[in-house]
């Protein structure tokens, strides 16, 4: 799955007067690249539900994989909307990152060995996934579920002079 660069849009309300929209190659960088995330799903009874979480940026999309009996799991099963933020906790450096996406189940064993593989790229062996049954396994008998995330919206808070809000939109049609 390749996606078309998306449209950039700067929101003139929030950033410097002369700043201009942040590329998305920085702000698909810092996708790639962050160690941690953090993914804000809804519970049954309307409430958030966030927790960290680490990812890979693959072909177009992001991937992470949990636990079925996992609370962020659970609210996924019942409704797949979710946000994952990332970037830096300083307020005058850095690239902030917020993904608007619908999380969608992976079951694909090709695809779900290529996501392993991406896992272990980045994370290292202690991220290493046998593929079975439409899911990762890990060695200690864990089981886990996959989600892609495949952009529709995406916000970038650049931070440091100038300040600018950068927005994405992509058209997955």
């Amino acid at each position: 799955m390749t996606t078309p660069e998306p449209t950039a849009e700067l929101d003139a309300r929030f950033s410097s007067d002369e700043a201009s929209p942040t590329p998305w190659p920085d702000a698909r960088l810092v996708l790639s690249d962050a160690p941690i995330s953090w993914i804000s799903t809804v519970r049954p009874d309307g409430r958030p539900h966030v927790t960290p979480i680490n990812s890979v940026w693959f072909d177009g999309a992001l991937y992470f994989c949990t636990g079925p009996t996992e609370r962020k799991a659970m609210n996924l099963a019942a409704n797949t909307g979710c946000v994952l933020t990332t970037g830096t906790n300083a307020f005058d450096h850095g690239l902030d990152v917020v993904v608007e996406a619908d999380a969608m189940p992976v079951r694909d064993e090709a695809r779900l060995h290529q996501i392993a593989e991406a896992y272990e790229a980045k994370y290292g062996s202690d991220w290493h996934f046998d593929v079975r049954d439409g899911n990762f396994h890990s060695e200690d008998g864990g089981m886990a579920l996959v989600f892609e995330l495949a952009p529709v919206t995406v916000f970038g808070f650049s931070k440091g002079e100038p300040f600018s809000q950068t927005r994405w939109r992509f058209d997955h049609a």
